[in-house]
């Protein structure tokens, strides 16, 4: 496992006990129905995904209304880049499509998440 500074692991620790309701909802179904290992707020170095497979090399990002501002989306893509550099994949869902959509979501989530793995193994 890679070094993750104490720090971030104290604040993912914090982030898990206070989940967002759409991260709550979306974690009820992922833990439960998706058939992967899925962690919530989970470390990669110093950035936190809201839920990562690292089996998959997955992360999901549940985008709430912080995520429209210029400086937001800056820092997401600096998030991305460095998590893509250590090859994770990054899919971002929004808290309204978890909202109306929670099905879907997870399905989708699903087939991403068999896909990555299915690569590995080809590989």
């Amino acid at each position: 496992m890679a070094y993750v500074a104490p720090k971030t692991l104290t604040r993912a620790r914090t982030l898990r006990r206070n989940l967002t309701d759409a991260e709550t909802i979306l974690w009820s179904r992922l833990r439960t129905v998706s058939g992967f290992k899925f962690r919530r707020q989970h470390p990669i170095g110093p950035y936190i995904a809201d839920f990562a497979c690292v089996r998959a090399q997955l992360v999901i990002e549940v985008d709430g209304a912080t995520h429209a501002s210029e400086s937001e989306r800056k820092h997401d893509a600096h998030r991305e880049a460095f998590m893509r550099s250590r090859g994770w994949h990054t899919v971002r869902v929004a808290n309204a499509d978890i909202c109306n959509g929670l099905y879907g979501m997870v399905d989708m989530i699903c087939e991403v998440t068999a896909k990555r793995i299915d690569s590995f193994r080809k590989s």
